[in-house]
């Protein structure tokens, strides 16, 4: 018993922390729609203190790489709860074709849920129906970890859960290229985000992957201008400062840019110089 009672007093501070970060600040949603440019890290690797150290270096956003990263369902929940402690965003990517967890993932108190390989209106279509309530989608009633985090009743979250959460569809290759404006089209669907490295590498047939060449940036700037006209989000993972810088001009508003593992790499190979 007292082991308990001295449990559950350690976590009053840490839910009282997360009921503060999930109600006094904007949503991530409300931000982009009203117009902010928000910048996100990239998490690929499996800890959530990569989370914390992000947060800690100025990033407001994470967005975790369930796709192509290191991370478990369980490291994503983790570092959903580290974020939110933090004060920051959570958003996630996908595997593909995973859309079970996309609602699992809004459940544990993701804000998006960004899907790769989306490339017709059926596809945009089955993300929404994951990740949005009836009438709008098919989504099942129970968020234990978002409402846990906010402090929140389940009516409570409901109440506002599709509006404060996104669905955001990659556009990676010629034919989601082709579909765009009819995916952009699709009822509920918040937005797209362009997987630069492949679109580039779809549309040449497997011969290059050139995310700043300029036929790439071509494509991503009709991308963004349709998007934005379609009155809904453009997001775009960003390779290098400048293409961060490029992106942001031609209209797109939540870029990610800065990858852990990256990060890390770099920084240790300018340490180990010492070594020499």
């Amino acid at each position: 018993m007292r082991l308990r009672a001295g449990a559950a007093w350690l976590m009053v501070p840490v839910l009282d922390q997360m009921r503060h970060c999930m109600t006094e600040k904007m949503c991530l949603a409300e931000k982009l729609l009203a117009g902010q440019t928000v910048v996100s890290a990239w998490a690929s690797l499996p800890s959530p203190i990569f989370s914390n150290l992000f947060l800690k270096s100025g990033y407001e956003a994470i967005t975790l790489d369930l796709q192509h990263g290191l991370l478990t369902t369980a490291d994503a929940r983790d570092s959903i709860r580290e974020i939110i402690i933090g004060g920051g965003h959570a958003v996630a990517r996908i595997c593909v074709d995973d859309f079970k967890n996309a609602s699992w993932l809004l459940d544990m108190g993701a804000e998006v849920i960004i899907a790769p390989m989306i490339n017709s209106v059926a596809d945009a279509e089955k993300l929404v129906e994951f990740c949005k309530y009836p009438p709008l989608g098919s989504r099942s009633y129970g968020a234990v970890g978002a409402t846990m985090a906010s402090g929140t009743t389940m009516d409570e979250y409901f109440a506002s859960a599709d509006k404060k959460t996104l669905a955001i569809a990659m556009i990676e290759t010629p034919e989601a290229y082709e579909a765009l404006e009819d995916i952009l089209a699709v009822d509920e669907l918040d937005g797209v985000f362009v997987g630069p490295a492949d679109l580039s590498l779809t549309v040449s047939g497997g011969q290059r992957v050139e995310p700043v060449a300029d036929a790439s940036l071509v494509m991503q700037k009709d991308i963004a201008e349709k998007t934005r006209a379609a009155g809904k989000i453009a997001g775009i993972y960003c390779v290098s400062k400048g293409h961060l810088q490029h992106s942001k001009a031609v209209g797109y508003q939540f870029m990610t840019f800065g990858t852990d593992s990256t990060l890390f790499l770099s920084a240790a190979s300018e340490a180990a110089k010492a070594l020499d």
